[in-house]
């Protein structure tokens, strides 16, 4: 499976350097990765990484500008796209398939060819034009994903937060972790 991750500037960039580290240990997954230049600041801001770091848990990553790569055309064996986290201005640009970069053509491809897209949307509260271009990428076939928390698990750390919204995309993904602990009801 081919997948690619796209980082862009909205807080949350943990979700998309976890769910590069947790793809990159599958050996039947090839990841493709493209940063925003705003998600190579929060990236900084929020983990202390660089886009280097980023870089280095993918198989092949692109530049933001190269609108020319094989991201770029629906000929590409692309299987599916998860932006991680997705900014609000990322959400829109690809909901009105404007096409100025890298990370939106590919989303935008991804769509066009009828694969999977999955938006870890991050922000809170959300307006009118934020549901209504949320509305319409499910329309398009995208899955609107926030990463918003559950405390079934009992998490004791971000990290445990963090791993149950990127456990949620690998199920939304088709490569489920089989070591993921599952709600199996209450206890009686």
């Amino acid at each position: 499976m081919k997948v690619i991750v796209g980082i862009s500037g909205a807080s949350g960039a943990i979700y998309g350097l976890r769910l590069l580290e947790r793809l990159g240990g599958r050996p039947d997954i090839e990841t493709h990765l493209i940063l925003s230049k705003s998600g190579e600041k929060t990236l900084f801001l929020e983990t202390g990484k660089l886009a280097a770091d980023a870089r280095r848990l993918a198989h092949f990553w692109h530049p933001l500008e190269d609108i020319g790569s094989r991201l770029a055309s629906g000929s590409s064996a692309i299987d599916a796209m998860v932006v991680a986290p997705c900014s609000i201005h990322t959400m829109s640009a690809i909901a009105g398939g404007i096409s100025s970069n890298l990370l939106v053509r590919a989303a935008d491809v991804i769509l066009k060819e009828r694969r999977r897209l999955i938006l870890l949307v991050r922000e809170s509260p959300f307006h009118l034009g934020h549901l209504r271009n949320m509305t319409a990428l499910a329309e398009m076939g995208a899955i609107i994903a926030p990463p918003i928390p559950a405390f079934y698990h009992h998490p004791e750390t971000v990290m445990d937060i963090v791993d149950h919204s990127v456990d949620r995309v690998l199920d939304l993904l088709g490569v489920p972790d089989p070591a993921v602990r599952r709600w199996e009801g209450a206890a009686k």
